[in-house]
This record gives C-alpha cells, structure tokens and sequence, in this order.
C-alpha cells in the first residue's frame, strides 16, 4: 500500500495523499525489503536414539539327554521385525546356493537392509532441510491488484478539509498496482538453526552407523538360517542312513526266521526299527523344507523348498583371539556402539540449539523490483533492510524446548551405557557357547566312534547266535543318537563362531576368519 499512495492522480491535493497513507497504507511495512522473522526455534529430537525396529538374536536353549543322549546346545536364530522377509530378488538363480551368494543375496535384498537404507536417505533429507536455514533464501513475485477503497468505512467519512472548493471524497478508486519484484533473505548470526543443522548431521551419521550394523545383523540371520539346512540336511541323511542299516537287519532277521533260528519277536523288532526310521525321515525332511523356505524369504527368493545348497561348512578351530581382546574390538569397532556414541552427540547438539534461543539473531534481507500502475510504467524500486532480533520473554517456551532436550541428552547417554554392557555380556556369553561347543564337539565325535565300535560288535554277537536282536536295536538306536548328537554339536560351534563374528562386528567383512568358506568362484 505504500505504493498505492505514490500513483494516485496528481489532481488529488496533497493533503488526501497524507490521509491515504496514514491510514490505508498501514501495511506498508509488509512492503518490499521488510523482514519479518519470528527467529529460529530448536528442533527437538526423539527421546530415543535407537532407529532399529527389529533384530537378530542367537539364543541356546539345552535339549534333555533323553531326547539326543547328550546334553546339548541348541542354538536358536530368531530375527525379528523387518529382518524376516526380503525383496524379490532380481539377480538371476541358477537353483544352487553356496554360502557366498546366500550372504551376499541377503545383504542386497533383505528387508532388514532396505528399510535401513531408506531411513539413511530419510535421515540425509532432514539434514538438508536444517542446513536451508542457514543459506539464502531467494524467491520472485509477480503482484496484479486493482482496488477502490472505501475511505469512508475506514473512518474517514467525517473528516474535513479546510481547502477552498474542495470536497472529501467517500470512495477512492478504482486504481491499479503492479509490481514485479525479486526477494533475497539470509540469516547472519542464527545459532539455534546452526546447532539444529549440526544435530542433524550426527543423526544421520548415526543412521549411516546404524546401516552397517544392520548388514551385521543380515549376515547372523542369513549365515545362521544357511547353518540351519546344512544341519537338517545332514540329519536327513544320517536318518536315510540309518533306515538302510535298519532294512539290512530287517531282511537278515527275516531270512534268519526263514530257517528257524530266529523267533519272530526279532523279526518285528526289526522291522519296527525300520519303520520308526522312516517316520524320523519324514519328520526331518518335512523340518528341512521349511528351513529352505525360511532361508529363501530372508534372502529374496520365492518361498520354496526346490533349490540345493552347494557349500558344506566343516569343522574348524575358532580364531585365536583372547577374551579381553574380543570386548575391546566389540566396544571400539561395533557400529551399533558408535551409532549410540554419535545420537549422545546429536541430543547435546539440539540441548545447544535450545539454550541458544535465547540469544540475539541477524538476519538482512533484500529486494529489487519494477513498480508501477501498469507494467509500461513500472519503475525500478529496490530495499535493503537488517534486523536485529532479541528475545526478552517467549511465555516459557525456551525453558521447555532446554528440558525436552536435556530429557533426550540423559536418556540417550543411559542407552549407550546400557548398550556397551550389553555388547560385553553378549561377548562373555558368545565365548561360553563357543567352549561348550567346542567341547561338545569333541564328546561327540568319540562317542560315535565309540557307539559305531558297539554296533559292529553287537551285529558280531548276534550273527553268532549269541544274542537276539535287543542288543542290537538298541546299540544302532545309539549311533542313531550320536550321529545327530555330532551333527547339532558342529552347527552349535558354527554359530558360535558366527555370533562372536557379529559380537565383535566383524560379520560381514571378516567372516572368513571365523567361518571355513570356500574359494570365491
């Protein structure tokens, strides 16, 4: 409106501009090149800095001795939330999976991965948007206004002016105003949008942290579910086994009974051993083709049974890195510990930007334009204009903006201590299995020799008349047992050493050290 004012027409007095621009031209200061800044406010942060919405847990639960004939460890891979499905993959599938590719498959197409990479660029987006604050602000508009005004309702109707032959008009108008303008707007001194954008940057430098422990989680949850088949496969075979063993000594019990020199009683013993064979076959494929589909959804596949695994993951000693040595690399190099450190750095960066609202800002602002009636008689008009802003009262809410953040700084500094605890107790307990394992191990290996010794001996006994078939149900019953005991007690010490992998975030760059994998083709 102050340049409503500048085009009415000369034959109006002097003294109906002075009017016009006291009253209808009160908007004047909303004009070009004024600045209008309610100053910056910090932006406050989540209570928590954990962004993870799942996770890959190893668990060992003991299986009694009268199920296997040890008591052994059972591990148990459980991932949860996004961790348990995938993308379909688009890279070609022969039909044959190695361990390599499975990881590898994981790693690009798991659920767990994605959702992190998206809260990655999530996290980016927001840190762009804080920095804005902090750079120039530049935007052009174009202004087409024709107005009549009626002085009159705005209180002028009883006015009078003491000019000979003149009469105060009720309405001016109508009039035109165009004004073609390009604004400049910059924030000099702004601290709270500073310490807004550097909290911004440690949130997504923890969310990129956050990424590569997910890879770390992907990894266990992939490696260990690929564990998984190879133990049910291999009990799938010692259960084939077993029944063949179980039919030689049917058919001999049977020839035998042929001749009379056995009863029958042997002959259906016998023959029950083979069908509680074929039973504990059944039961154990039908867990393997579940184990494959489980695998296939962490992995993008279709969920099916009908693939192959080509890689075996045969026993080998645990790497040679002590207690002591294990915590440290856990405490230094975990990227879940440093994604913690970094979110503390980020709540004390926002508690900054709290406290410093309430200090003086400067902003300068500029703009550059053509005003006039009608774009043919527009003229060049431009402002320059500096504001200093200084808060003296804002009704409390500076206060509450310090205490939700020194709430976020306090709880975000007992999660990284909660977490470092964590990450040595995960350590400790991963070296219990990882002995016990390996001791079991051991066990099992001499008792199958030993268990094989029995029943070569009692097949001996009974091909010699001198016992019935009891003896030996029950001695291949044994090596039964044992074999499977030997199968869960290698897959314990593989994830074993899969889980101090991920302990010491070494999973998905150093598993090769832990884990025997073959040759990459």
């Amino acid at each position: 409106m102050r340049h409503l004012a500048r085009r009415v027409t000369p034959a109006i007095t002097p003294a109906i501009v002075v009017l016009t621009t006291t009253f209808i031209g009160t908007s004047a200061f909303a004009q070009p090149g004024s600045v209008q800044a309610a100053g910056s406010q910090a932006t406050p942060l989540p209570l928590s800095g954990r962004t993870g919405q799942g996770s890959v847990v190893v668990t060992e639960a003991p299986v009694p001795a009268a199920t296997t004939g040890l008591n052994t460890l059972n591990p148990i891979i459980q991932a949860q939330g996004p961790y348990l499905g995938s993308v379909r993959g688009r890279t070609p599938f022969s039909g044959t999976l190695g361990l390599r590719e499975t990881i590898q498959r994981g790693l690009e197409f798991n659920l767990g991965t994605i959702d992190i990479t998206q809260l990655v660029a999530q996290a980016r987006s927001q840190r762009t948007v804080a920095r804005s604050a902090l750079l120039p602000h530049v935007v052009a508009d174009l202004t087409a206004t024709r107005e009549e005004v009626n002085l009159a309702a705005q209180g002028l109707g009883s006015v009078h002016v003491a000019v000979p032959g003149f009469q105060f008009p009720a309405v001016v108008g109508p009039f035109n105003f165009v004004d073609l303008r390009a604004r400049l707007s910059q924030s000099i001194v702004d601290l709270p949008a500073w310490n807004n954008y550097r909290a911004s940057q440690e949130t997504a430098r923890a969310t990129v942290l956050s990424a590569d422990d997910a890879r770390e989680l992907v990894v266990l949850g992939v490696g260990g579910a690929y564990l998984q088949v190879i133990a049910s496969k291999a009990k799938v075979d010692s259960a084939q086994a077993q029944v063949e063993t179980a039919n030689v000594l049917f058919r001999q019990a049977s020839d035998r009974r042929a001749v009379g020199v056995v009863a029958q009683l042997d002959v259906n013993r016998a023959q029950v051993q083979v069908l509680v064979g074929q039973q504990r076959v059944l039961s154990l494929q039908n867990d393997l083709a579940k184990q494959k589909i489980n695998l296939a959804r962490l992995i993008g596949l279709p969920p099916t049974d009908q693939y192959q695994l080509v890689d075996d993951v045969p026993f080998s000693a645990a790497p040679a890195i002590s207690l002591e040595e294990a915590i440290h690399q856990a405490l230094t190099t975990r990227a879940d510990v440093k994604a913690a450190a970094v979110q503390v750095e980020a709540a004390e960066r926002a508690l900054r930007a709290a406290r410093s609202e309430r200090l003086p800002a400067v902003v300068v602002s500029a703009d550059y334009g053509y005003v006039g009636a009608t774009p043919a008689q527009a003229q060049v008009s431009f402002a320059v204009v500096g504001l200093v802003r200084v808060p003296i009262w804002e009704g409390g809410r500076t206060d509450g903006h310090i205490q939700e953040a020194e709430a976020a700084v306090a709880q975000r500094r007992a999660e990284l201590d909660d977490l470092m605890s964590q990450v040595e107790g995960d350590v400790r307990k991963v070296y219990l299995d990882l002995q016990a394992a390996a001791s079991q191990v051991s066990v099992a290996e001499q008792n199958l020799t030993v268990t094989r010794q029995n029943l070569d001996l009692t097949r001996q006994r009974f091909d010699a008349g001198v016992t019935d078939n009891v003896e030996l149900v029950q001695a291949q019953e044994s090596l039964s047992t044992a074999d499977l005991d030997r199968i869960s007690s290698l897959f314990a010490f593989n994830v074993a050493k899969l889980n101090l992998a991920r302990s010491v975030g070494r999973a998905s760059q150093g598993l090769n050290d832990f884990l025997t994998l073959p040759p990459p083709k």
